[in-house]
């Protein structure tokens, strides 16, 4: 499986004069990297990352503690040096860059620093300016954001009297004091309940849907990436070991088609009729009653039905389980999650 982003290696976009990597010529690509390294100490933390981001996409980054996702986020904003390799990110080179970089780019940290004897309008206020907000929009930017993350009617008091929810939630809203064109969203949805987690998952969708904006998404929760996601990349100690949709990724499970099969518990004459039936490769039982049955093809899937009413079996349900983001990264780190 390539890791190159889809298009031709970056090293093609090399200038005749000299001047290194990456001239965006497609005019569409918000991150551009080659070969991207760095060490600390012994320890190889990003190890020749190739990759290339598209505007307006949502990009999760995938893998363990440890994995490579917070330097690389941190390479890429600036707030790092490589040891090696070259990156653009809007046009500009992080390294050299930084400020500029990082005036129209958003970050949220895993554990965001927040002033806690500030209060919510004063965090806001504070930050706006250190983003360089003109003064004269701060008041208005700042309300809109308090409104939006619905922090208006306590923004007033320090913020250590907040729920780590209500931090969390100010967090987001101080990433997006800048209006920023990229986005850099560390386990957003930690820490919130159901509802405001809905919330901001809908609030990613329209930034990059309707806003145009691009999302770097890191995130150990993968039903999220699988729902949010155009594409993600997995790292692993610190090199990039899979990359595509998540439709692509799963495809490439060598694993059958898994259905849940319910029946009456203890029918042991409709569980050999299963066990015997062509196409079936494996019947677990996971509790009395509930079938784990894997198929080889999903023309098998009907005939699983003729089976257990041909062996006199009541079946209460039968439900084909499409492989997941989550199969796929397990079956990558041999069933472990990369712990």
């Amino acid at each position: 499986m390539s890791t190159e982003g889809g298009g031709a290696r970056l090293g093609s976009a090399r200038s005749q004069h000299g001047r290194g990597l990456l001239e965006l010529t497609d005019g569409k690509a918000v991150i551009v990297v080659e070969g991207l390294s760095r060490r600390f100490g012994d320890v190889t933390a990003v190890n020749g990352l190739s990759l290339k981001i598209q505007e307006g996409e949502v990009f999760g980054l995938l893998g363990h503690n440890g994995a490579g996702k917070t330097t690389t986020i941190r390479l890429l904003t600036g707030v790092l040096s490589p040891h090696g390799g070259e990156a653009r990110v809007l046009g500009l080179d992080p390294t050299r860059d930084g400020p500029a970089l990082r005036g129209r780019t958003g970050v949220l940290t895993e554990t965001p620093a927040l002033d806690e004897r500030l209060t919510a309008r004063e965090n806001l206020s504070y930050y706006a300016d250190l983003y360089g907000v003109p003064r004269h929009e701060v008041p208005a930017r700042v309300e809109g954001l308090l409104e939006e993350f619905e922090l208006a009617d306590r923004a007033d008091e320090p913020v250590g009297r907040y729920s780590k929810g209500m931090r969390q939630r100010l967090a987001l809203a101080r990433a997006l004091l800048p209006g920023p064109e990229l986005l850099f969203l560390d386990e957003p949805t930690t820490g919130l309940d159901p509802v405001a987690a809905r919330e901001v998952r809908e609030l990613i969708v329209r930034l990059s849907g309707e806003e145009g904006r691009t999302v770097v998404l890191c995130t150990h929760n993968l039903v999220e990436a699988q729902r949010l996601c155009h594409r993600v990349g997995v790292l692993e100690h610190g090199r990039l070991v899979a990359l595509g949709t998540p439709a692509e990724l799963v495809r490439g499970l060598d694993r059958g088609l898994r259905v849940e099969v319910e029946l009456s518990p203890g029918d042991e004459g409709a569980v050999g009729a299963l066990r015997g039936l062509p196409g079936v490769l494996e019947v677990v039982e996971e509790r009395p009653g509930l079938l784990g049955v894997k198929v080889a093809s999903p023309r098998v899937v009907p005939e699983i039905a003729a089976a257990v009413v041909g062996a006199g079996g009541r079946l209460y349900r039968l439900q084909p389980q499409e492989p997941t983001l989550e199969d796929f990264y397990l079956a990558l780190h041999g069933g472990k999650g990369g712990r």
